[in-house]
């Protein structure tokens, strides 16, 4: 679209509040708002967002337009489609960062195919071409095996954030912002879909995608059980545990301990994996971690090529040696 400017963040609200991923993508717009010399914007959708609204803007937003409509208090993919392509003709902007998250997927290559422009799916970073004014996004490609470097021709330039590629920024509760009200026209018969029931999995202690510490157990601890003892070490350091992909498809354990290019981007201080051989899916969701501790009997295993410590030693010897002495360490 002609005479395109500023970038609209596409965000969430949970639970009355602006959704940690809605953060991540202020961070990072601010930064190609920056680039630019341009507004940064943040587009809610629902039917309470004045909370949200003040927080979005708090944490770098210049305009915050409530996109409200009784048929937008939960996720309807037909009619969150209907409502961002009516906000994005109407305000016209040169970028549209979205979050890479289950609803996000879905809605991002039907936005790009409804305004006729392309998609950065799956990014890491974005930047701004200096001379061009292009959006410059980074995605893996070849499995994770190497970083492309792709942009589009066209405005919006749409790009798909990774979860947990970009931390939020500290909240200002100084700052300034304009909130516009974006009333949409939306009729129930437009939805081709409907949920029919919401079914949340109950998680004790802290969210594997927040956590600071995280254990993970891979194929080579043969079963289930083992998953107790990671969970026991998870628990003494105040972590979750997660899991490989191969672990998740034997059933070991549930799809939201997976982490990986198909699974959660996490960013722990420490990430400690157990019989986990290193696999580039597997590594590119948890690049972000601070230090990586791995442990596996193999000593080529590809995992440690990406770890800060090593322990070549079979989990079985390991795991209970190391759960004691963090234990006597907590004690002491």
């Amino acid at each position: 679209m002609a005479d395109a400017t500023g970038v609209l963040v596409i965000g969430q609200t949970s639970a009355g509040a602006l959704d940690s991923t809605a953060a991540e993508l202020l961070a990072a717009g601010r930064l190609v708002a920056a680039s630019l010399g341009e507004e940064l914007s943040i587009a809610l959708l629902g039917d309470a967002v004045d909370a949200p609204a003040q927080q979005a803007i708090a944490h770098g937003a210049d305009k915050v337009y409530s996109v409200t409509n009784p048929l937008l208090s939960e996720y309807q993919a037909d009619l969150y489609l209907a409502a961002l392509d009516s906000l994005c003709r109407e305000a016209n902007p040169r970028v549209v960062l979205m979050a890479r998250t289950n609803d996000g997927r879905e809605l991002a290559p039907r936005l790009a195919f409804r305004l006729g422009v392309g998609l950065a799916q799956d990014c890491l970073e974005v930047s701004i071409d200096e001379a061009s004014k292009t959006l410059l996004a980074n995605r893996p490609v070849y499995g994770g095996n190497a970083i492309a470097v792709v942009s589009c021709e066209h405005t919006p330039q749409i790009a798909a954030i990774r979860p947990k590629a970009y931390e939020p920024t500290e909240m200002d509760q100084s700052r300034q912002g304009q909130v516009v009200s974006f009333p949409v026209d939306l009729d129930a018969s437009q939805a081709r879909t409907r949920v029919v029931e919401t079914v949340r999995e109950e998680s004790e202690g802290v969210k594997l995608e927040d956590a600071r510490v995280v254990v993970s157990g891979g194929r080579g601890l043969g079963g289930p059980e083992p998953f107790s003892g990671l969970e026991d070490l998870a628990k003494l350091l105040g972590g979750a545990v997660g899991a490989s992909r191969a672990a998740v498809d034997s059933g070991w354990v549930p799809s939201s301990y997976q982490v990986g290019l198909t699974g959660k981007s996490i960013t722990p201080d420490l990430y400690i994996t157990v019989a986990i051989s290193g696999a580039s899916q597997h590594m590119a969701g948890c690049s972000g971690a601070k230090c990586i501790v791995a442990i596996n009997k193999d000593a080529d295993a590809n995992i440690f090529k990406d770890a800060r410590y090593g322990v070549v030693g079979d989990w079985e010897t390991v795991i209970p040696a190391l759960t004691e002495a963090v234990r006597e360490l907590m004690d002491s």
